[in-house]
């Protein structure tokens, strides 16, 4: 059965999208631990990071990179930060996380609500700077 993910990926499950590559697709988190919370996972379903091979695991990683700068340039942060647990979705993904301090990576934290629009408006804003 195919992950939530991979529904998003195919258009099954609406999402908030910041970009995508021919392998990769970043999204905004719909349970944000601070504004500008992207998601970005492998278009093949694969369900632990570590199972990745090396020349993919490094492509995605520089996809997540230009995410992670392209959110940078969107969203007033320090850093963004990183994050991989991978216990509540079978497929590999990686957080992106604005960070001003190091409280902000807290997932037991509040998760903060946003409208459709102001998600749309993020993912916009975000996706206009990813280069």
């Amino acid at each position: 059965m195919a992950s939530i993910f991979t529904k998003i990926i195919n258009g099954e499950i609406p999402c908030y999208k910041v970009a995508e590559s021919d392998n990769f697709f970043a999204f905004l988190d719909i349970f944000p631990l601070k504004k500008g919370h992207t998601l970005v996972v492998p278009k093949k379903e694969i369900d632990y990071i570590f199972d990745i091979d090396d020349n993919m695991l490094k492509d995605y990683i520089a996809f997540a990179k230009k995410v992670a700068l392209a959110i940078e340039k969107t969203i007033q942060c320090k850093r963004v930060g990183i994050s991989v647990i991978g216990l509540e979705v079978p497929h590999a993904h990686i957080h992106l996380i604005p960070l001003d301090e190091i409280g902000d990576m807290n997932f037991s934290n509040p998760k903060i609500k946003f409208s459709d629009q102001e998600f749309q408006e993020i993912a916009n804003d975000i996706a206009e700077n990813f280069k």
